[in-house]
């Protein structure tokens, strides 16, 4: 039970990362938001976008470490020795 509602997280975090990594601004300053109709006017402001989404992106890569960390623990089956 506790693996499935850890996976339900896991691919969620994982799909919230993408978005939001797709949202920030690239290198050359093209901002992804301006095609789906953002303009140069962004709802958190000229410089609060990017640090919210900054912020965003540290917590989810640290739920997304935590998550693959604890799923690798509890799926893993301890190993035995044969004699």
């Amino acid at each position: 039970m506790l693996e499935t509602i850890l996976t339900i997280v896991h691919v969620l975090v994982c799909l919230l990362m993408i978005l939001i990594v797709l949202l920030q601004s690239g290198s050359k300053g093209a901002q992804m938001g301006a095609a789906f109709g953002g303009s140069s006017q962004t709802m958190f402001g000229g410089r609060g976008a990017a640090t919210f989404l900054q912020k965003l992106t540290v917590v989810g890569a640290i739920i997304l470490m935590l998550t693959s960390l604890t799923l690798s623990i509890l799926i893993t089956e301890p190993a035995t020795i044969i004699e």
